[in-house]
């Protein structure tokens, strides 16, 4: 599976011991967890045979159990995992909400977006994806953004399906590995219904670094 060792190990611990606790955070990330189960009975058919779930979005590298809990903390309601009937983990997505109210930069943010290989193609990615985006809706945010690598076109081209396009390029984001060159990514966004006139997804014309971004 592409879903690392770590968040197995995490989500056993989620389910074993933070689910029968019978604190309002616990109650409120099974709700989570629940609206999407059962996703794996979808008609393959019905995503359009478009083959866009075939991606892993992280924009970092490997996370710690300490990153997912900080994220499960913070914003539960962001935290959303994919289990079939049979308990196995589909995939999952965590993001959370930031930015600036007053200077329309109040947004919900995909931090990570990861589909098992034995469930893609049935349009779980684009789910999840659609579940985030409600959220944000419900907080008021004026857009939803992401990171991707430049040369993920599988991802970029599934991000621009569901309706995302490239905001900015922001320069060497992603930390070289294996003495591969740092590289490049794609700050994608997508307008919600708050910003009327889509003045959040306008291009910038020009990259930015990443000590740039706020």
């Amino acid at each position: 599976m592409c879903i690392n060792l770590k968040v197995a190990l995490f989500f056993a611990l989620y389910h074993f011991a933070v689910v029968p606790a019978v604190s309002a955070l616990s109650k409120k990330c099974l709700r989570t967890v629940c609206r999407v189960r059962g996703l794996c009975q979808f008609n393959p058919l019905g995503a359009g045979g478009r083959g866009g779930d075939s991606l892993v979005l992280n924009p970092r590298p490997q996370y710690g159990i300490p990153f997912y809990l900080q994220y499960l903390a913070h914003w539960p309601e962001y935290f959303i995992v994919a289990e079939a009937p049979g308990g196995e983990l589909m995939g999952y997505i965590m993001g959370k909400a930031e930015g600036s109210v007053a200077r329309e930069e109040w947004h919900g943010h995909v931090t990570a977006l990861s589909v098992a290989p034995e469930f893609r193609r049935l349009g779980l990615a684009a789910k999840l994806m659609e579940l985030l985006e409600e959220i944000s809706e419900k907080k008021g945010g004026f857009f939803v953004d992401l990171f991707v690598r430049v040369s993920n076109q599988v991802a970029v081209n599934m991000y621009k399906q569901l309706g995302y396009s490239v905001y900015r390029t922001v320069l060497e984001y992603y930390s070289a590995s294996n003495g591969e060159p740092d590289e490049d990514a794609y700050d994608m966004r997508k307008a919600l219904s708050r910003d009327m006139e889509k003045k959040s997804i306008i291009p910038l014309p020009h990259p930015v670094r990443p000590e740039d971004i706020e």
